[in-house]
């Protein structure tokens, strides 16, 4: 327990995860509030739940930032190495930080999630966006479980770039540009897309919801796994490249 309370301690001793969950937060809302509002001027009984969680993705995106950060600072800084001459058991050190930083992210990603349907609901006017399905249940606590894990994906990418700057640009790059350009790949793209990690949580948050003005019940490129198998599968993804990370770093100088 006195790990995690000196991980807490160093990752709040710092401003950039204080402005990271503050623009994460703001972000989601905010998209969630011009998106409902300018659908609901539309034609407004067609806003639904789902299209209340606009902007929640990019906040996602603001969140890993901030894990990403909390490792490569102290890389940056050279406190890693002080922290690993108090605590010469580097695994465990490790892992309490991916737990403070990953939760903290489960915990934005819930109010993000929650706080963009509420805005959604009192712009929305007329339109039902009661949660009746399990399917929109899943959609809003499920990004608790995505923000955590999208976490750990950067925690681990830290540990192995330890460069700002290169750790954020992948984090970056890869769900919003890399998946899906893997399309372009003549005969293996569409299978490449589809394995991908951000891919299944998308297919995770997305699968089966109706998507109301945007049409159709999902949206993004279907993976063809059940949402929970897709979590699974990203589950999959992060803890795999976390157990590589640490093993990286269990072995390298600091």
């Amino acid at each position: 327990m006195s790990l995690i309370n000196v991980e807490r301690i160093k990752l709040f001793s710092t401003r950039s995860p204080w402005w990271c969950m503050i623009i994460a937060a703001a972000l989601s809302i905010g998209l969630a509030a011009l998106a409902t509002g300018l659908a609901s001027g539309a034609d407004e009984l067609q806003v639904t739940p789902a299209m209340s969680q606009f902007g929640v993705n990019l906040g996602q995106m603001v969140i890993m930032v901030m894990a990403a950060l909390a490792v490569t600072t102290e890389y940056r800084f050279g406190t890693i190495r002080t922290s690993f001459q108090a605590v010469p058991q580097r695994v465990a050190l490790l892992l309490n930080k991916t737990f403070v930083v990953a939760g903290l992210a489960a915990l934005v990603g819930l109010i993000a999630s929650w706080g963009s349907w509420a805005v959604g609901y009192l712009l929305a006017g007329n339109a039902d966006m009661a949660i009746n399905t399990a399917a929109e249940w899943r959609l809003l606590f499920g990004q608790a479980l995505v923000y955590g894990i999208a976490a750990i994906f950067a925690v681990a990418v830290g540990i192995l770039i330890r460069q700002s700057a290169g750790a954020i640009a992948i984090l970056i790059l890869w769900p919003l540009l890399v998946e899906n350009l893997l399309t372009l790949i003549p005969r293996i793209g569409d299978d490449l897309q589809k394995w991908s990690p951000f891919t299944n949580a998308n297919q995770f948050i997305n699968g089966g919801q109706d998507m109301g003005l945007a049409g159709g019940d999902s949206a993004g490129p279907s993976t063809g796994l059940d949402p929970w198998w897709a979590l699974v599968y990203f589950a999959a993804w992060g803890v795999g490249l976390l157990v590589i990370a640490l093993f990286t770093a269990s072995k390298r100088d600091a």
